[in-house]
């Protein structure tokens, strides 16, 4: 599924991407600058997120409440990993068992961790304001 997008269309795409999504665990292969965290901010408000959504370069991983406190999902960054052991190390494993959502920044960083069934989004620059977005199954 292949969507093409600008900035004023991201509350429609973040829909298109929960509706049409066979996973919530969403990993996100970009080149920088493409409006990764930009979409993510999108999807966790489309969600009834209440947090401000930041990357979490520094910290490798944000946590996500909806409007009652619940938990909505947590936000990676593996962008400053050197391997896969330090994800191994912060518990990825025990974030991924949660029914949380999850939205893998980078997730070329850990290729071997990436779960199978995780929902595959490819963002490519189109131009300055525009993006082009496909959702590809990871089985």
């Amino acid at each position: 599924m292949e969507f093409i997008y600008g900035e004023n269309e991201l509350k429609k795409i973040a829909n298109e991407i929960i509706h049409n999504s066979k996973s919530k665990i969403l990993a996100f292969y970009a080149p920088m600058g493409a409006g990764k965290t930009t979409l993510i901010k999108a999807l966790v408000k489309a969600l009834g997120g209440k947090d401000n959504v930041s990357s979490p370069t520094f910290g490798l991983v944000n946590e996500y409440e909806n409007l009652n406190g619940e938990l909505l999902g947590y936000h990676f960054d593996f962008y400053r990993l050197e391997d896969e052991n330090e994800a191994m190390d912060m518990g990825l494993e025990d974030y991924l068992s949660t029914n949380g959502w999850i939205f893998m920044e980078w997730p070329e960083k850990i290729p071997n961790l990436v779960p199978i069934n995780a929902q595959i989004i490819k963002i490519e620059i189109l131009s300055e304001n525009i993006r082009k977005l496909v959702l590809i199954d990871n089985i």
